[in-house]
């Protein structure tokens, strides 16, 4: 039987199930951002970057924050649609490169929130480009200890104090290059919060790999 799109429902002859016309006009990230955060930059370091370095070394983000990236994304988080982390996993393969990563770090997420939603996202995420990448997932390694507010839910301004000290991780990260997986990077607080941990915890590099990029 010839499956069909996810978004249109046309037959998807794309192995992702996802057919041409759809994949082309899904909200690819612009290769022009800044190599550091994402943000627009003429494919140089922005400014913000220069004047205030965050901690972690480079984002690569696969899709602008956009429809039906978006609705894709809030399925996967909001209503368990498992299946599209394994979407995301493969189409994170074909854009990003890996040869020089060690091992993998979802975004923790506090235990008590876990109970609360069922799951972690950034997990799922990362359980299945791990499965693809043949890399270490370091989830034992690094954990959320501070059950915050969720970042969303909060004013840009709040987010940095907010996530503060809100990780812990172990000497496991001595010297690699982590990468961490998150499903949406909007302010980059946390991912920045946590680049800061790991780099306390000795790892040499830091890069942000997230589905999607808010501007």
């Amino acid at each position: 039987m010839q499956p069909t799109c996810i978004l249109c429902e046309a037959k998807a002859h794309h192995t992702l199930g996802i057919c041409a016309d759809c994949w082309q006009d899904l909200p690819w990230q612009a290769l022009s951002g800044c190599p550091q955060c994402g943000l627009p930059a003429a494919g140089n370091t922005c400014g913000s970057c220069l004047t205030d370095p965050p901690f972690f070394d480079a984002t690569h983000a696969l899709f602008e924050y956009a429809y039906p990236i978006n609705a894709l994304l809030q399925a996967l988080k909001y209503q368990h649609a498992l299946h599209l982390a394994r979407l995301f996993a493969a189409i994170s393969l074909k854009h990003v490169s890996t040869s020089d990563v060690d091992c993998v770090l979802p975004m923790p997420m506090h235990p008590a929130r876990i109970q609360q939603r069922g799951f972690n996202q950034s997990l799922e995420l990362a359980k299945r480009i791990t499965k693809l990448l043949h890399k270490p997932l370091a989830t034992h390694h690094c954990q959320r200890i501070r059950n915050t507010p969720p970042q969303a839910s909060l004013p840009l301004k709040s987010r940095v104090s907010n996530i503060k000290a809100a990780f812990t991780c172990d000497d496991y990260f001595v010297g690699k290059h982590v990468a961490i997986v998150d499903d949406v990077m909007t302010s980059g607080a946390s991912l920045n919060e946590l680049a800061k941990t790991l780099k306390a915890a000795g790892a040499a590099k830091v890069t942000c790999w997230v589905m999607a990029r808010t501007y």
